[in-house]
């Protein structure tokens, strides 16, 4: 079968620098990230170097402000860049998601002194971040979590267990939500937390579907002292910090999962032009046809969703709705394009010589992180009648 090569998304940028920086991206992800995907995601290899070349080419940082390290890019800018890295390799676009996110707090509600502390090595200095709400028994209930922050002279002592983390155990620095007063979403706090502080371990990586290379562990706090300055925000803020930090994360889920199913398209595309069946090639077939113009067309929609969420946050509006809009399309998007995709490729998809099968695992993860899928659901339903009548009795 012939080699057809994608062609690269027609992106409508705002300026030249943002031109260049996706061309910057495209160079890297060709050259550094897609030739070694595949095996390295069978080895379970996660790729710090390469996180090490974003850091040095200014990418871990781009939607914070260059007073600190950042690259003072648009979210509209911002997610276009995940979602050609998540094209690439999703462990790769995920992992600048998530430690964007992980960044978040320090960047909204930290006091200029934590920022101009912090900040610069968070954004630029080679560090990795993970992001520290769910524990083994609240996921989708964050507000009922149990890790406590226990107040201890001029500082705090951090017990509990933080469960599904990425980069949990290889992090350089932990965002972690702790319950520092009454039950409830009140009652928590969030915290600055070094990777190497004792106390705090990382347990074996979860053993996973797809995403094999992305390390996901639980992350023991054992009294792990840590100093106020190094509290974030107001106590009692942190739950309220926590959800402004996953809308914007839910942009960047949904910009990975566009790129997921990108790439999930132009495998198809390629092979139902190169594959000869009956004496044509099977994309002569009216039936693979309609599936191929049926993933484009949704994969177009998400893009369009996404970035219409992301210019409504880069104007200061309310997106939290947009948000969850964008997360729920854009990863219900990638899981039924994945699919086709190996129908596609029929016998061949359901092997490890194409790169369908992965991406069909991979984009099942998607629906679940940073908010399920049916959690979505509840947020923008929420916005259009209001919260659900709590029953008693």
């Amino acid at each position: 079968m012939p080699d057809r090569a994608p062609q690269p998304v027609d992106r409508q940028l705002p300026t030249d620098e943002a031109r260049d920086l996706i061309s910057l991206v495209r160079d890297i992800a060709q050259r550094e990230i897609a030739p070694k995907a595949a095996e390295e995601e069978d080895a379970g290899h996660f790729p710090r170097e390469v996180f090490a070349l974003l850091s040095e080419s200014g990418l871990l940082g781009l939607p914070y402000d260059s007073e600190y390290g950042g690259g003072d890019q648009p979210y509209e800018v911002y997610l276009q860049v995940l979602e050609e890295l998540a094209a690439a390799r999703l462990t790769v676009g995920l992992g600048v998601s998530v430690h964007s996110l992980s960044c978040h707090a320090l960047a909204n509600y930290g006091t200029k002194q934590q920022q101009v502390e912090y900040l610069p090595t968070m954004l630029g200095g080679g560090l990795l971040g993970a992001y520290c709400l769910s524990e083994p028994s609240s996921g989708s209930d964050a507000a009922s979590l149990r890790t406590k922050a226990v107040r201890e002279g001029e500082g705090w002592v951090i017990d509990g267990t933080k469960a599904w983390i990425t980069h949990g155990g290889i992090a350089d620095f932990y965002t972690v939500m702790a319950r520092t007063g009454e039950d409830g979403p009140r009652g928590i706090s969030a915290f600055l937390v070094p990777g190497d502080a004792p106390g705090l371990s990382g347990a074996a990586p979860e053993k996973k579907m797809g995403m094999k290379g992305s390390p996901t562990a639980q992350v023991h706090f054992d009294g792990v002292r840590v100093p106020d300055e190094r509290r974030l925000g107001e106590e009692g803020q942190g739950f309220a910090i926590a959800l402004s930090a996953l809308d914007s994360g839910r942009l960047g889920i949904a910009a990975c999962a566009i790129g997921l199913a990108q790439a999930a398209l132009d495998e198809a595309v390629a092979y139902a032009t190169g594959r000869q069946q009956f004496g044509r090639p099977i994309s002569d077939f009216q039936g693979l046809r309609f599936m191929l113009a049926d993933m484009a067309t949704q994969i177009e929609a998400g893009r369009a969703l996404y970035l219409a969420a992301a210019r409504l946050r880069d104007a200061g509006r309310p997106f939290a709705k947009q948000a969850a809009m964008a997360k729920l399309h854009c990863t219900d998007t990638a899981m039924k394009a994945t699919i086709d995709a190996v129908q596609v490729l029929g016998g061949y998809g359901y092997t490890a010589d194409f790169p369908v099968e992965r991406y069909m695992r991979e984009a099942k993860v998607l629906q679940i992180v940073e908010g399920t899928n049916q959690i979505q659901r509840m947020v923008i339903a929420r916005h259009l009648a209001g919260p659900e009548a709590h029953r008693t009795g």
